[in-house]
Formats: C-alpha cells, sequence, structure tokens
C-alpha cells in the first residue's frame, strides 16, 4: 500500500520566494533580535532586501562565481537569514555548520564541500577557523558578524556589505535581480552535513526545489495566517526543520524572533509571545516536567486542582479526537479547568501559542495529548535532511496523536518488506556531494528513499515505530524497539532521560538521568542527607526509588517480559552534544552512550550473571 499526499507543488526557487515575499509584505518587524531583558530590536522587510542585495553583491565584488560554495558557522540571528538570502541570490551554495562543533570537526564539511568563504558569528568561531585554516587550502575568506575584526577573521560582514553598497546602483539591482532569477529549480541551493552518527558527515544537496517544494506543500495544511504571524526562530538554522520553517515564514509574512541560546527559551516565549514555534521533543518534554513539577510544590489543594483539571482535560481530549463535540457538564468542566490551570501553563509560553510544530524524534504520545488536552496542540510531523525535510505532517483536521500524520503534497510512503519507510517525492534529495556510492545505498532505482526508520501505515496516517539501526535483538532473538519505551519513561516526573541498553544480550537495561529538582525535593522530604548528586545516587534508598518509578511505567506501558529492563542504572550528568552522546537536534548516539558507560553496563550485567 502506498499512501500520497495531493498533487505536487509547481516546481519553483528559493530566490522566488524571496522576491515574491518583499513585494508581498512591508512589515516594520519582519526580522528580531534579543538586546537585553524585554528588549528586541527589529528590522524591517525593506531594510533587509538592501541588506542582502548588498551583501550579494559584495561577496560577487569578493570574486565568488555562481555555483560557488559560503559556509555559514553561527547561532541563530538576522545576520544568518540575510547571508543566506544574499548566497541563494548570488547564486551561490550555503553549507551551514553547527556552531557546537569543535574546530576539528569543521574541516570535514569546509574541505569536502569545497567552501571558498566562510561567515562566523564571533571571535569564538574565528578562533575555531584559525586552529584548522591551514588544513582548509580552499577558504579565502574568513567574514565575522562583529563590527570590529577578530583575530582569524580579514573581514567583517558590514565590509562586505559597503562593497556591494558601492556597486549599487539602479540598473546593476535590475540585473542582480534579474541574474537571481534566472536560477532553475534542480540547481543545488545548500549543502547540508549530517550528523556523522557513523562515519564522517555526508553532505546533503539540496536544490532549490527541494526545499521550495517542501516549503509550498507545508504551506498547505499548516494553518498559518498569512502577514499576522510571529514566530519564534530557536532550533539551529543550520538544521533543515527550522531553515525550511524559516522559509515558510519568509513566505507566509511572520514576524520572525531570533533566539541565540536556547536557554533563553522560557523566556524568549513570554517576552515575544509567538503564535507558532517548531521545536524538537526535548523542548516539549521539559515544558510537561516544569507543568507537573510546579503542581506538585503549590500545595495539597493545588496540586488536587491540577489533576483534577487533567482528568477532566483528558476526558474531553478523548471526545475530541473521536470526533464529539463535547457538551454538558464536560463543557464547564473544561471551562474551569482552562481558567484554574491551564491559561497559566498557556501564559508561559506567552499566551497566544495557537499552534506548536514537533520533529526531529518521536514525541511520546501521552506529552502530545496533556498540551492537546491544555489547548496547546502540537502538530507532529516527520521528515529527514534528505527529504528537505517534511515527508508528513498532522494538521488540524487531520490530526492523529501518536502518528506523524498524512504525506504532504507530492509525497509518497509506503512500507517495505522489513518494516522501512520508504518515501520518494520532489523533495527527496539530489545525492550525497561526492558519495555516489552513499547516494546508491540509500536511493533505488525507482527513487524511492530509504529512511532507515521502521514504521507503520493506519488509514494513510505514518506512525514511526523506531530506527531501524536502533532495533534492539536479545540473545534470544527477541525485537525491540527501544524510543517508544524510553518516551514513555521520559514522561515520569522524575525521569530527564533514558536510554535501553540490551543488544545481543539476555535482556535490556535502562541508563537514566533523573529529574533531579524532583529527585533532590523527595530525598529531601524523606530526609535523605547528602552533599554531592553522586553520593545522592549511590544510595540504596534512592536507587530502589528510581527501580520502583521504572517499575511502574513498564506497567503503564504494558511491555512485554523480553522488553522490561532488568536493571536501572542512575547517571549523574544530562547526555549532552558536547560529549558526542547527541546529535546537534537532540537524538541520542546509542552505539556512543554504549561505548561510553561500557564499564557501568558491563558491572549491571556481570552482577545480573549474565
Amino acid at each position: 500500500m502506498i499512501a500520497q499526499g495531493g498533487p505536487r507543488p509547481e516546481p519553483g526557487t528559493l530566490t522566488r520566494l524571496y522576491f515574491d515575499a518583499m513585494a508581498t509584505y512591508d512589515r516594520p518587524d519582519a526580522m528580531n533580535y534579543r538586546v537585553g531583558p524585554g528588549a528586541w530590536n527589529s528590522i524591517s522587510h525593506r531594510e533587509t532586501e538592501r541588506r542582502v542585495r548588498h551583501l550579494s553583491l559584495g561577496l560577487t565584488a569578493l570574486g565568488l562565481q555562481p555555483g560557488d560554495r559560503a559556509a555559514i558557522i553561527s547561532e541563530n540571528r538576522p545576520e544568518w537569514a540575510v547571508v543566506d538570502w544574499a548566497c541563494l541570490t548570488a547564486r551561490l551554495a550555503d553549507v551551514p555548520i553547527y556552531p557546537s562543533l569543535p574546530a576539528e570537526q569543521v574541516v570535514h564539511p569546509i574541505n569536502d564541500s569545497g567552501a571558498v568563504v566562510v561567515f562566523v558569528s564571533g571571535d569564538v568561531h574565528a578562533a575555531k577557523i584559525a586552529a584548522v585554516r591551514a588544513q582548509c587550502p580552499a577558504l579565502r575568506h574568513v567574514i565575522t558578524f562583529t563590527s570590529a575584526l577578530v583575530p582569524g577573521a580579514d573581514l567583517t560582514y558590514a565590509e562586505v556589505e559597503a562593497r556591494g553598497a558601492a556597486a549599487d546602483s539602479p540598473e546593476r539591482a535590475a540585473q542582480w535581480k534579474a541574474d537571481a532569477l534566472s536560477v532553475q529549480p534542480d540547481d543545488l541551493a545548500t549543502l547540508i552535513y549530517t550528523s556523522g552518527t557513523t562515519g564522517l558527515p555526508k553532505g546533503v544537496m539540496l536544490s532549490h526545489d527541494n526545499i521550495y517544494s517542501n516549503v509550498q506543500a507545508s504551506m498547505r495544511v499548516l494553518p498559518l495566517d498569512v502577514g499576522k504571524e510571529v514566530a519564534l526562530s530557536f532550533l539551529p538554522l543550520c538544521h533543515i526543520f527550522e531553515r525550511m520553517g524559516d522559509y515558510l515564514y519568509w513566505a507566509m509574512g511572520a514576524a520572525i524572533h531570533y533566539v541565540e541560546q536556547i536557554e533563553l527559551v522560557p523566556i524568549c516565549l513570554q517576552e515575544a509571545r509567538p503564535t507558532f514555534a517548531m521545536s524538537v521533543p526535548r523542548i516539549y518534554e521539559k515544558m510537561y516536567a516544569r507543568a507537573f513539577e510546579n503542581a506538585l510544590v503549590s500545595g495539597a489543594f493545588k496540586k488536587r486542582i491540577f489533576f483534577w483539571a487533567r482528568a477532566v482535560a483528558d476526558v474531553w481530549a478523548d471526545k475530541k479526537l473521536a470526533g464529539e463535540e463535547p457538551a454538558g457538564p464536560l463543557a464547564w468542566q473544561y471551562a474551569l479547568a482552562q481558567k484554574l490551570v491551564f491559561s497559566k501553563i498557556k501564559e508561559r509560553t506567552g499566551g497566544r501559542i495557537r499552534y506548536f510544530v514537533s520533529g526531529g524524534a518521536p514525541l511520546s504520545p501521552e506529552i502530545c495529548k496533556f498540551f492537546y488536552a491544555a489547548g496547546l496542540v502540537i502538530l507532529e510531523g516527520y521528515g529527514l535532511t534528505e527529504t528537505s525535510p517534511v515527508i508528513g505532517v498532522n494538521s488540524p483536521s487531520a490530526y492523529r496523536i501518536g502518528t506523524i500524520g498524512r504525506p504532504i503534497a507530492g509525497v509518497e510512503v509506503q512500507i517495505a518488506a522489513d518494516g522501512e519507510v520508504l518515501t520518494r517525492g520532489p523533495g527527496v534529495m539530489q545525492g550525497y556531494w561526492n558519495r555516489p556510492d552513499a547516494t546508491a545505498e540509500v536511493i533505488d532505482a525507482e527513487r524511492w528513499f530509504h529512511t532507515g526508520d521502521i514504521g507503520v501505515l493506519e488509514d494513510g496516517f505514518l506512525r514511526i515505530t523506531d530506527r531501524k539501526k536502533d532495533i534492539i535483538v536479545t540473545a534470544g532473538g527477541k525485537n525491540i524497539a527501544p524510543q517508544p519505551i524510553e518516551n514513555g519513561f521520559k514522561t515520569n516526573k522524575y525521569v530527564s532521560q533514558a536510554v535501553m541498553i540490551g543488544d545481543k544480550r539476555k535482556f535490556p537495561i535502562v541508563l537514566v538521568v533523573p529529574e533531579f529538582a524532583a529527585l533532590e525535593r523527595w530525598a529531601a522530604l524523606h530526609n535523605i542527607l547528602w552533599s554531592e548528586r553522586a553520593q545522592l545516587l549511590q544510595m540504596p534508598t534512592i536507587q530502589a526509588k528510581m527501580e520502583k518509578e521504572i517499575a511502574e511505567e513498564c506497567e503503564k506501558l504494558k511491555l512485554a517480559a523480553f522488553e522490561t529492563p532488568k536493571k536501572v542504572a542512575l547517571l549523574e550528568h544530562d547526555f549532552t552534544v558536547d560529549r558526542g552522546e547527541m546529535t546537534p537536534t537532540l537524538k541520542v548516539k546509542r552505539r556512543v552512550i554504549d561505548k561510553t558507560y561500557a564499564g557501568l553496563i558491563e558491572k549491571l550485567y556481570a552482577v545480573s550473571g549474565e
């Protein structure tokens, strides 16, 4: 069976999207950046248009030719978007690089892509390039966003823009626009390097139409209000999820608020008061944990009110999801629950959110349903860098919790004999840069892209069950899909992160990072004394507490005996990108964690007598 979206959008280019947006909208707050607590500066569409043109002309003045590659290493900020548009209109292909990567890991994407220029946000990233520049022979310029030169950079963003301004004239501007619009749909727009969970990162070649078609198809299903949305951009723009979202916001005339540090998201939600935002599940997991933690520390009466409201909303959600309209006592009880409890949660998101979008990894159905019941709808979607990225997404009119929705326009999905999700459509990449062998491994002769994910189709809705490479096969030959189980564990208020281990073992175990705020509060209530977290986690009472919590979640999940972890190990620190345990998009690198904690894991199995 093949699930299909509607007719594919007409082929197009990102440069056409850009010029159409500039001709359609004239907002004074097209781009916004934070300058202090509660203080944001705005950049208009007209100012953006001038900066893009001058920077694009400046790049040409530096000698860059159509088809050249330009790298970007920066946190989210308006300059990122301006550089992106300037590269596209100069007919260059940009190469975004995660700002979290250390110096030695930026060498490969720069050299493999043949980037001749790299933009950096400031001294930290300029120093990275300086440390490895001798290893990057094709690199000609390092351009910093700072107002003054920093060590490692040879030009400032303003200097390049000034060169373009000097070359500008009405005739030159007209020619520049004509040249930009001469780009063809199949021309290369960007090279995005994969996270490199196995081997060196591969450069994903995405054409103008790959991304343009994804934007157009997403616009058909996502409920954006043209010219009126306020968006918060905080996922890295170097990732295709936020990048496509940024183009979507431009196409819809949204006011985009860029957040440079993800730690500022809770504050920026309240300051910018967005109507629309996209995120990976980790952010929603933290919001969910915070809501429960606030309820638990608010006193017995408020705690009872919270759980009463949650129970009412749960019943209300069941009826709504079944296509019914709640009425009678349930309707007024839900209205009261909204006033007493859920309105407070909405206030913490700024009070204006109409929809969140979730992608990048599976979201726990329990968390998704909680926010739906609270009136904060999360539209879960799915895709990969290689698919530009959206394959499918839930919409208000076609919404099913636990799935990633139906395929978007132009996209086909089928399930292979081994359960792998295959997809075909205008968003599927041109291939991996300089890697025809790797391309042939994932795109077959009929242009089906093999995603590496396991899933099922239910009435056209796609449900992702796990990553093919993450499936645990026990020594007894039993297959375990760990992601849904881990997501279930993370709904527990005492669990921050969880990773199951057990491939080729007699049984699985789970490594757990506790939600320390909740666990430490519990320990204090039970008169447990500790000085360091490592000491706390070694206490038999704490270990027994966490084992009990995991066991209760296993019962809720109705796990089979072979799926149930037999041992629980407690870890002191969150898994992080810096230590290589997570990808920059916050996906767990299971094999890295298995290797990092090999000693602890072996000890657990040894104690168990395996």
